[in-house]
């Protein structure tokens, strides 16, 4: 079957002009990208947490999520710098089902693609602009990168996806962190080689342009835990996993070595309450090995108001409708927690 053109969509500088980040808030991102960075250059020790729902389904309950989270990044700013995940592309294993709300900004009409990109604008800029924090997404779609390029103070590649070379080079040339996880068979050698072709120098052909990108040298590892051959969930978190990739993630061969331990998906096996004891775990580990500690940089979480997950057309305000979340009053205990321990 051939495809069908539909229509063509307006090039993201097209988007961005139409709906634009002022430019207060441009400075603002500026000098908050600068800490991120400094974190993953390991010049300020604070830790980095990336959290908020697996997927982030609509605008009304990310942005009561969003505003309770920003007045907590207040108190605990000097221990951690929390940018908030608005996760708008879904990965799905077997390719059918809820896709993020790119491809479900309305449930009437759903596929409606140029309203999903100006849906997903939209909500990154209003926690943008009512919570003064800085969001996260995944590069699902290296080339929709383009419509929220000035928005993301974080960007993250995904299991299914650090293999492909279109995603490689294009995040050689993000601006920002970009976190590139192990693959779903935990091969952290595919992910090594990710980083290393992220922070390389890198010309390529994207949105019909020839571009030429100097490396991204704050691209680095995400741990997320793997499928193993007898179709388990298996950890990468453990101490072990950790001494050895501080062994192999050296400086002599990377720019600013530095993981995020996801503390879902496989490593929890998408136990959301386990997200807990893995925080402490890694926290323990990074005080009993000084190359650890150096290497870890921070974790990534998903949470939401309400524990658990739902159906996709349930009507549970700020459940999540993919994979089961940390509720609120958890996550808020949690990150307390954690900067009591930092």
């Amino acid at each position: 079957m051939a495809m069908n053109f539909k229509r063509r969509l307006p090039i993201p500088m097209e988007i961005r002009e139409e709906m634009p980040l002022g430019p207060e808030l441009m400075e603002k991102k500026k000098d908050f990208d600068a800490e991120v960075a400094r974190i993953f250059a390991g010049k300020d020790s604070r830790k980095v947490l990336i959290i908020g729902p697996c997927s982030a389904d609509r605008e009304d309950s990310v942005l009561e999520y969003a505003t309770r989270l920003g007045n907590l990044a207040e108190e605990v700013k000097d221990k951690l710098i929390i940018i908030p995940r608005v996760y708008t592309n879904k990965p799905r294993t077997k390719g059918t089902g809820y896709k993020g709300l790119l491809h479900n900004p309305d449930p009437e009409s759903p596929d409606d693609l140029l309203a999903g990109v100006k849906a997903i604008r939209h909500m990154h800029l209003r926690v943008i602009q009512e919570t003064g924090m800085f969001t996260a997404d995944e590069m699902l779609y290296p080339s929709n990168y383009q419509y929220l390029v000035d928005l993301l103070s974080y960007v993250a590649v995904g299991a299914r996806s650090v293999e492909n070379q279109e995603h490689r080079l294009v995040a050689s040339g993000i601006p920002v962190p970009v976190g590139m996880k192990n693959p779903t068979a935990g091969s952290t050698s595919v992910m090594l080689n990710s980083i290393y072709a992220a922070q390389a120098h890198q010309s390529f052909i994207f949105r019909n342009w020839e571009v030429e990108c100097d490396g991204n040298p704050l691209a680095h590892a995400v741990l997320r835990g793997y499928i193993g051959l007898d179709g388990r969930t298996y950890p990468n978190y453990h101490y072990e996993h950790l001494e050895r990739l501080a062994e192999r993630y050296t400086s002599e061969k990377y720019a600013n070595p530095a993981v995020v331990v996801d503390c879902n998906h496989d490593n929890s096996s998408k136990r959301p309450l386990e997200q807990i004891r893995i925080c402490k775990e890694v926290l323990d580990s990074c005080r009993r090995n000084e190359a650890v500690a150096g290497l870890v940089k921070g974790f990534m979480i998903e949470s939401y108001l309400e524990d658990g997950n739902q159906a996709v057309d349930g009507a549970v305000f700020g459940k999540s409708i993919t994979d089961p979340c940390l509720g609120w009053e958890k996550t808020e205990a949690l990150i307390r927690e954690l900067a009591e321990r930092l």
